[in-house]
């Protein structure tokens, strides 16, 4: 049957939003979100958009961007697990690659947590470091191991073993056996077959103790959304079908937060401008990448402790956001965050009871946020409220409510300007070749001043950039990211018998899920690092074995400042596999010039501000700083220097005039 709508559905720790496509204009909704069961608030918003009917005929494609895996990781709320690996080394994940949290301290306090206290088994098997046997495991040694494992009454089992990467034939023989006493199973020749046995054991332990969790999660959504198709964004931009997502949950860490790079590069080509900076800022923490036609990935990134090596968006993220508390310290001197307000009971300006100040007391204060402007469509600001609380905070720093104001915002666009600059000007970027693009509530209120900050001279603030994750998630193409670890002195032709393979696999995956094969685009890429280190970088597959090399001393120049003379390895292989999603287009705004719907004087300006409805301006329409462009969901703040056009499709195009 064919699909007559798209919903993207982002679930956040306060709210659940709701995009969607295919009703003529987009249409935005919000819930609030129910944490002990996700499902229910994404089953509230479809009812209250009128989707029931849609969803049982299944002519409503439904893609949801899920938090279940990261609350999980983060609370410690995983299943029982037992960690299995070779004879000797059962600590491995215990010990880690040995940092320390107290550099100096020689007594160090033991560290209680999860990995503390988690089983581990070894078994009785070795390969060597080009993946030969050279300890079998035998039929009584095996059985042994699944009865000590046993003990344990486990959910779910990790298996981790010695260059399994390149031979995973003992991984899985210890799987099967444990798969037919009834335990699920996890092993890292399959969730990620590279070198590296902690950060590979530390995904498959991830993987195997969040999985119970998350399945259980999707397959209660996917019963209760059936037949309506149900796709689940994975952490490296890409979508996934339900069913097959289950069992990957190691792969849905930054599920949530994809979806708005995913809408960023869509946008990205539309406006001719593939460099983008991107920042989202929320209510708790602002989320900033760099996109360079691509959106970037990383095999080093984390959630809380926990290193995860499977690919996942670059994405740095600070504990500055809206709801982001300002305080002065025994020296006198003023912090803002990574400390927040949270919704309950929010920022003073909320009207809620909260008396300390945040960010968006500030914004309130200074007259960036309006009485009548009504956050989340709903939400009217108390302004007395904070500008008491700032007046408190000003006599702790013996200056006016005005200028304590302004030093909040200076102080939390420093911070967030500093992220911008780790993920551009630390990589060998510049950032005035980039267009700084905001999404997420409160964007749009400081994207002229960080812009202003890193030198930048253009910016875009998107239309419904308030929930641009979610309206990112249904342009999302099906994806699927995979790994191959290369022996040593592996043969050209032998790369492309591996890139042939791959792609096969790839392409089985994504046509079980309905995608016809013309329809699927294929990326490989190397990674390669000098010999004797173990900095990889990812350079774009070239038959020609010179050029990859002469790519990547290009790469390693730009990214540490130097290129060495020695010879170069190739690690891994990457190939993408991937189909592009075509759900239904937005129509283009018409051509007019709305008028403000009216002006007004604000603190530290001796010009009037006007104050715009952004749903009522037309494509083509300019304006001039200083000015505020106000929706349901956000506000933008246009500072004096900046002007603004209105592209066809709504998105205002900022430049430094």
């Amino acid at each position: 049957m064919p699909l007559s709508f798209w919903l993207g559905v982002d679930t956040g720790g306060t709210f659940t939003d709701f995009v969607l496509l295919g009703d003529g204009e987009p249409r935005i909704h919000k819930v609030l979100s129910t944490p002990a069961a996700p499902e229910q608030a994404i089953l509230q918003g479809i009812h209250e958009l009128g989707l029931d009917a849609a969803m049982a005929a299944g002519e409503l494609a439904i893609v949801h961007g899920t938090t279940v895996a990261t609350n999980a990781a983060l609370e410690g709320k995983g299943a029982r697990t037992v960690f299995v690996t070779n004879s000797g080394i059962e600590d491995i994940l215990r010990i880690g690659r040995q940092n320390r949290a107290e550099l100096y301290n020689l007594t160090p306090a033991p560290q209680s947590g999860v990995l503390t206290e988690l089983p581990c088994e070894g078994a009785t098997c070795r390969l060597d470091a080009s993946g030969q046997e050279i300890q079998a495991l035998n039929d009584t040694a095996l059985d042994d191991l699944v009865a000590r494992v046993q003990t344990h009454a486990p959910n779910s089992v990790a298996i981790c073993l010695l260059f399994s990467y390149l031979n995973g034939q003992q991984e899985q023989r210890i799987a099967d056996a444990l798969q037919r006493v009834g335990i699920s199973v996890s092993t890292s020749h399959s969730i990620i077959p590279t070198r590296g046995e902690y950060e590979r054991g530390m995904a498959t332990w991830l993987n195997a103790w969040l999985s119970p969790r998350v399945a259980a999660y999707l397959q209660r959504l996917e019963q209760a959304t059936t037949p309506a198709p149900l796709a689940i964004m994975q952490s490296h931009g890409g979508t996934i079908a339900a069913h097959q997502a289950r069992e990957l949950a190691v792969n849905l860490l930054l599920s949530g937060p994809a979806g708005g790079l995913a809408a960023a590069q869509r946008l990205g080509e539309q406006l001719g401008q593939p460099q983008l900076m991107t920042f989202d800022m929320g209510g708790t923490s602002t989320d900033v990448a760099l996109l360079d036609g691509q959106i970037r990935l990383t095999q080093q990134g984390h959630i809380g402790p926990y290193p995860v090596a499977v690919p996942m968006v670059d994405m740095h993220t600070i504990g500055a956001g809206g709801g982001s508390l300002a305080y002065v310290d025994e020296a006198g001197l003023l912090h803002v965050g990574p400390q927040s307000a949270g919704a309950d009971p929010g920022p003073a300006c909320y009207g809620r009871g909260g008396h300390q100040v945040t960010v968006t007391d500030a914004n309130v204060v200074l007259g960036r946020l309006q009485p009548d402007f009504a956050l989340g469509g709903s939400l009217k600001l108390d302004v007395a409220a904070a500008e008491r609380a700032m007046e408190s905070l000003g006599k702790q720093l013996g200056m006016d409510t005005l200028t304590a104001a302004e030093g909040v915002l200076a102080l939390a666009n420093e911070h967030m300007t500093q992220a911008l600059r780790v993920i551009s000007i630390q990589k060998g970027h510049d950032p005035e070749d980039f267009a700084l693009m905001s999404f997420g509530g409160a964007g749009g209120l400081h994207v002229c001043a960080l812009a202003d900050n890193l030198g930048m001279r253009r910016a875009i603030v998107p239309q419904r950039a308030g929930v641009l994750s979610a309206e990112g998630l249904v342009y999302a193409p099906r994806k699927r990211e995979l790994l191959k670890a290369l022996p040593e002195g592996l043969s050209d032709a032998d790369c492309l018998a591996e890139i042939h393979a791959l792609q096969q696999q790839g392409t089985q995956e994504l046509q079980a899920e309905g995608v016809a094969a013309e329809q699927i685009g294929y990326q490989v890429y190397l990674d390669m690092c000098y010999r004797g280190q173990s900095s990889v970088l990812q350079i774009p597959w070239t038959d020609d074995t010179s050029l990859r090399e002469q790519a990547f001393h290009q790469a390693h120049e730009q990214r540490f400042g130097h290129r060495l003379g020695l010879a170069v390895q190739q690690v891994n292989l990457r190939v993408q596999c991937q189909a592009k999603q075509h759900p239904p287009t937005t129509p283009a705004l018409p051509t007019q010039s709305s008028q403000p719907l009216r002006t007004t004087l604000m603190p530290g300006l001796a010009t009037e501000v006007s104050i715009y409805q952004r749903e009522q301006l037309g494509s083509g329409q300019c304006l001039q700083g200083p000015a505020l462009i106000a929706e349901a969901v956000g506000t933008t703040w246009l500072a004096p220097g900046w002007q603004a056009r209105v592209d066809p499709l709504g998105h205002l195009l900022l430049e430094r005039s």
